[in-house]
């Protein structure tokens, strides 16, 4: 399992209101606890995550998740992932305003960031059509090739 299969167990965990995932593979094991108590900032808490030994798959959620979320609900967004390794920029420059927000409509030829690779700044366009429903990552974050930066709901 990588960081980016986490990170989307985390957001599923956020969207779907559930405190706490374990999962346990052949020689990995990963337990997620979100901190509800109230002594968090919101919405925006982080999981704490564990690591244990070896154990048999078994796939576990806190009972009171499973009420509070009766069905997983499925999308359609598609994802506009970085054509390159380099360092995410939302706007042309740090006084401007960002290229595209959640519930921007997206053309093909719409620029939605910018990534930074070897003192070169490269505009990232959409390549698709649709509404920007979630932006993935920070600015000024390093991103991966093929990582995504975008989702977004097709028109």
């Amino acid at each position: 399992m990588d960081i980016k299969d986490i990170k989307a167990i985390i957001d599923l965990m956020k969207k779907n209101a559930i405190s706490e995932f374990e999962l346990e593979r052949d020689d990995f094991k990963i337990k997620l606890r979100r901190n509800t108590n109230g002594g968090g900032s919101g919405s925006d808490e982080v999981p704490s995550i564990s690591y244990a030994a070896p154990a048999p798959m078994t796939l576990v959620a806190a009972p009171a998740a499973v009420a509070a979320s009766p069905a997983v609900v499925v999308s359609n967004d598609q994802e506009i992932k970085s054509p390159m390794v380099g360092t995410f920029y939302r706007a042309p420059s740090p006084e401007a305003a960002p290229y595209v927000d959640v519930g921007t409509q997206i053309t093909p030829d719409t620029v939605v960031c910018i990534i930074e690779a070897m003192k070169v700044m490269n505009e990232i366009k959409a390549e698709t059509s649709g509404v920007i429903t979630q932006v993935l990552c920070q600015n000024s974050q390093p991103v991966e090739y093929g990582q995504p930066l975008f989702k977004i709901r097709p028109l």
